[in-house]
């Protein structure tokens, strides 16, 4: 599906080149102004505040709220074409920008496939991609009568909102599934897939059709927080990395998305299964950084610029990036940490969030690369492990 190249608001800074406006001011849209930088392009951001994470570097800051129309229109107003960091802007919102002609990628339609999880499974089910057994539930008895089909336990999402764990229940029985019911807030019931581990296929697509694929990854999760990827994913075979690559690129054409689309995966015994979607930069694909010839933050810039996609060509044989998550008690010299990092591995590469340190959130992230795969994620593993608790494992 090749959407027709439509003329868009000329909006241009320095040097004659697009201006380009992320909603969202964390470290998603830091790491896209950084990439920015090199292709000469002005990215204007939308941050809740001026300490977000992007507020913090770069240049053309507006602080508003991303679910007011007045402060959207204003945004958007100077930028030849706006994304996000995130996918909380209200749909509505988004459809009144797209009739203003202000052009907006991924649009409205393709978004709400990564806004609402019920809409997503639907869709997802109609074109026949395999989805975990589901159904939107509102009631404990609904969730029984599920659960009499597929067995308990059973995942309960929130059908919007979630993330990094957030609004995603195990539950075992009725009784607890009533208090996340209690809640109050609109759930879909899924089956709780046995599984071998996690993948995700990250693809881009620009609005004339061109597509680009990296190397499917495996990612690790603890507490339902994603702590360390693996490019490419050991052992996984050419022909289910070519399935994922492909299902990938489909669903972007098929969804129309333009930009980055992260397809998170069940490798299971019967082949893969879709979990969820992300239509920006991802987690899963901050290793492209230093690990790919084009980072996914320039590939989103590429094609929500309609400009052609860059090479998505491995810089080495195996990179793992490895999360560092705030941890608890007093906030780390984090200074000291970084020279004493830099000066045990200084092959090491270290990126770090601007973001105020509490208990097991993000605040950066480790890459290291080479060929010997268990050094290289011991390497990851234990700089990340450092600047977190500032020993370095043994």
């Amino acid at each position: 599906m090749h959407e027709a190249r439509t003329a868009r608001p000329v909006v241009r800074g320095t040097m004659g080149l697009p201006v380009v406006g992320m909603v969202g001011g964390g470290q998603l849209s830091r790491m896209t102004h950084q990439a920015s930088i090199a292709l000469g392009l002005s990215l204007r951001v939308l941050a809740d505040a001026t300490h977000d994470s992007a507020a913090l570097v770069a240049n053309g800051v507006t602080v508003g709220d991303h679910t007011s129309l007045e402060d959207l229109r204003a945004f958007a107003q100077g930028c030849e074409v706006v994304t996000f960091d995130h996918e909380h802007v209200p749909g509505g919102l988004l459809e009144a920008l797209e009739d203003d002609g202000l052009t907006i990628h991924p649009g409205s339609a393709a978004l709400r496939h990564a806004q609402d999880k019920v809409v997503m499974r639907e869709r997802l089910a109609a074109l026949g991609v395999p989805v975990p057994p589901f159904t939107p539930v509102a009631t404990v008895r609904d969730i029984e009568g599920f659960a009499q089909h597929i067995g308990w336990p059973l995942v309960l999402k929130a059908a919007t909102g979630g993330y990094d764990g957030h609004g995603v229940w195990v539950v075992h029985s009725a009784g607890e599934a009533a208090e996340v019911v209690a809640g109050g807030i609109r759930l879909v019931a899924e089956q709780l897939m046995p599984l071998r581990r996690e993948l995700a296929a990250v693809v881009a697509r620009s609005p004339y059709g061109q597509g680009a694929a990296w190397p499917v990854v495996e990612t690790v999760q603890s507490g339902g927080i994603c702590v360390e990827v693996v490019a490419p994913a050991p052992g996984l075979s050419e022909e289910l990395a070519l399935e994922a690559q492909g299902l990938a690129l489909r669903l972007a054409d098929e969804l129309a998305v333009v930009g980055i689309l992260a397809v998170e995966l069940f490798e299971t015994a019967d082949g893969l299964v879709v979990n969820e979607l992300a239509m920006r930069p991802h987690n899963s694909a901050h290793w492209t950084i230093e690990g790919s010839r084009t980072s996914q933050f320039e590939q989103h810039l590429r094609a929500v610029l309609d400009y052609p996609l860059g090479a998505t060509t491995a810089t080495a044989p195996w990179v793992v990036m490895a999360n560092v998550l705030g941890g608890d008690g007093e906030a780390p010299d984090l200074d000291r940490r970084l020279h004493l990092l830099y000066g045990r591995d200084p092959a090491l590469k270290v990126h770090l969030y601007g973001k105020t340190i509490r208990p097991g959130r993000k605040i950066g992230h480790v890459t290291a690369l080479g060929s010997d795969l268990e050094d290289v994620r011991d390497r990851a593993r234990a700089g990340a492990a450092y600047l977190r608790e500032g020993v370095w494992p043994t």
